[in-house]
């Protein structure tokens, strides 16, 4: 992972540098370049707070010890008064106006990033972790903000303060300004050699905090198979390690972004050391005032400071550019085109049909071979077959996450690649297998059906369900918080709540993943009767993984290796005597099975495999 983070754009270039902080400025602060002049204006208040302090503490022992002036003290403590009730209110107004700005920024991060994701397609996710996403949008967003606050800083509050402080000091003795420039040379060249360095252990730090949120995340969701597997210490190994890693690069930082604190202080030490020599020989021996020497001291030392964060500022922005280049990394990534298709789907009947539809995922490996059939308006179309054999492709085209490579999909005769994405989406409900459901209340996850219907919509979607007595009966009632992905319900009570949401949408046509394959035999009598309210009067398309769903559909499709094998009525298929047959006769042979229609048997993908 770190070495992928590594051939991120210009990481190793130091021209790439000069171009994100140019994007930087171009997209994020010319929008802000009021609001950073007004920053601006409150530090250059400061500096010159700052710098006048100096000034006014070499003319306070002019005073006392030279003019020996009782009023003259009083003016310089009255003005002291007045220039730091003016550096108060600056430096306020600077911290406000900057953290605006980088609320501002960070805001429009997270939802440039987040909207990049969104319009990402399926197949986008198909190979990384979501606690990808959580660690880039966290560290990226607020990247930018941080490297424009360390430039208006040091260009606004250090620079400003320096210059003013210079000022101050070549007044007061220009001769002595000399011996502070003897500090910078080799402190710039030691501090160009560590930046480097602080780019990749950064890059280390990132990752490591990657795989934590990572290990983090399939820990919590994963519980039930850490504590059954027996996980634990596997998972704290894993956690433990990547903990280390960022210790490791954490003090590794450590060491290299205060490498040149010994350097600079030594040097700051010996202009010290020569400025008292030289400024206590011209004061002791030359009779010069001295005012004007304890002003320079002041001057110089309150410099030092700034001057060591201007020097340092380099290594301090390629920390944060890391994070900058992870932004626009997201931001940059290709966006399928929009859908400018403004043509809605009109549904009168529902009836769907597939011509000579071929797909693959990847080149070379089909999925759909010229997959051709028609699902008739108002009945169940059943499909069935092995993993893998195309069953949930068929789904996927429907409602428009991926397009065919050849054929057409068809919705009362009107081909789905001319209409809009929307529309075709309004025309189906969806409920899969594995039930999904949203952080919250059960209120908001039903109501996400259709959004805005109204409290007893919500609660006659329930009732046609079967949701609403086991509803009612929790403390909350629909107020119910379902946990992370409704870890708080139990799977009949997530399903039939997947079920409430998609008959609140009241949409012609109903996909549906049979989510009864999981469940206990009184679970399912539940859910199988809220499937039959959703059903009804609606075209349905199932992907069956119950006997009991087959035999009572209205059409059988038998899906092998992406081409539709064979396809009639259940009993039609048995007389036919070939793969369906095969398979049904499989199953209830088992021992296991039930007589009839076996209602309870599973009729898998593995067991079609089997049949053959």
């Amino acid at each position: 992972m770190l070495a992928g983070l590594l051939r991120l754009r210009g990481n190793t270039d130091p021209a790439g540098t000069v171009a994100v902080l140019k994007r930087l400025l171009s997209e994020y602060g010319r929008g802000h370049a009021k609001s950073y002049a007004l920053a601006f204006c409150f530090m250059g208040v400061g500096a010159a707070a700052t710098a006048a302090t100096a000034y006014l503490i070499g003319s306070a022992v002019n005073e006392v010890y030279v003019d020996k002036s009782f009023a003259g003290v009083a003016a310089v403590s009255i003005a002291a008064i007045v220039i730091f009730v003016c550096k108060g209110f600056a430096t306020y107004g600077q911290a406000v106006t900057l953290a605006r700005i980088s609320n501002r920024i960070i805001a429009v991060n997270q939802k440039r990033m987040f909207d990049r994701l969104v319009q990402q397609n399926l197949g986008f996710y198909s190979d990384k972790h979501s606690s990808e996403f959580v660690a880039r949008i966290n560290f990226g967003a607020t990247s930018a903000s941080a490297v424009l606050n360390s430039l208006i800083t040091a260009l606004g509050r250090d620079l400003l303060t320096l210059i003013g402080l210079i000022f101050v000091m070549v007044y007061q003795q220009p001769l002595l300004s000399i011996v502070g420039l003897l500090i910078m040379p080799p402190a710039v060249l030691v501090l160009r050699k560590l930046i480097k360095r602080v780019r990749q252990i950064t890059l280390a730090q990132f990752g490591g905090t990657m795989m934590i949120q990572q290990a983090l995340q399939e820990t919590v969701q994963g519980f039930k198979i850490v504590k059954a597997f027996n996980l634990e210490n596997v998972m704290q190994e894993r956690v433990h390690r990547h903990v280390d890693t960022i210790e490791q690069a954490s003090n590794k930082l450590a060491r290299v972004q205060n490498r040149s604190t010994p350097l600079m202080e030594t040097l700051g030490g010996l202009a010290i050391a020569s400025v008292l020599l030289v400024g206590g020989y011209s004061v002791l021996v030359l009779d010069a005032t001295p005012g004007g020497f304890i002003s320079f001291i002041t001057a110089f030392l309150l410099a030092y400071e700034p001057a060591k964060r201007i020097a340092r500022l380099n290594i301090e922005l390629q920390s944060n550019l890391v994070g900058v280049r992870i932004l626009f990394d997201l931001l940059d990534l290709p966006v399928p085109p929009a859908d400018t298709r403004t043509t809605a789907l009109k549904v009168t009947e529902g009836a769907v049909r597939f011509e000579n539809v071929g797909f693959s995922y990847r080149p070379g490996e089909p999925v759909l071979k010229d997959v051709s059939f028609e699902a008739a308006p108002h009945r169940i179309s059943a499909f069935v077959g092995a993993s893998g054999s195309g069953k949930s492709t068929i789904f996927n085209l429907l409602l428009g996450l991926y397009a065919p490579q050849s054929g057409r999909i068809l919705i009362d005769g009107q081909d789905i690649a001319t209409v809009s994405s929307a529309s075709l989406r309004r025309a189906f409900a969806y409920v899969g297998q594995d039930v999904y459901l949203f952080h919250g209340t059960i209120r908001e996850n039903i109501a996400l059906g259709r959004i805005g219907a109204s409290e007893d919509e919500i609660v006659a979607a329930a009732k046609a369900a079967y949701a609403h007595d086991f509803i009612t009966a929790f403390p909350d009632g629909y107020d119910t918080r379902v946990g992370e992905q409704g870890a708080q319900l139990s799977g009949g009570q997530r399903a039939r709540i997947a079920i409430a949401r998609a008959l609140l949408r009241d949409a012609p046509i109903v996909l549906l993943d049979e989510p009864t394959a999981a469940l206990d035999s009184e679970a399912e009598a539940f859910v199988q009767a809220a499937m039959g309210e959703l059903i009804k009067g609606r075209t349905t398309l199932v992907i069956a993984h119950r006997l009991y769903t087959i035999a009572h559909a209205d059409r059988i499709h038998v899906v092998e290796q992406g081409e539709i094998a064979e396809a009639g009525r259940h009993e039609e298929l048995l007389r036919n005597g070939q793969r369906y047959a095969t398979f049904h006769q499989l199953r209830l042979s088992e021992p296991d099975a039930e007589p009839g229609a076996g209602a309870g048997d599973t009729a898998t993908g593995a067991e079609l495999a089997a049949a053959g």
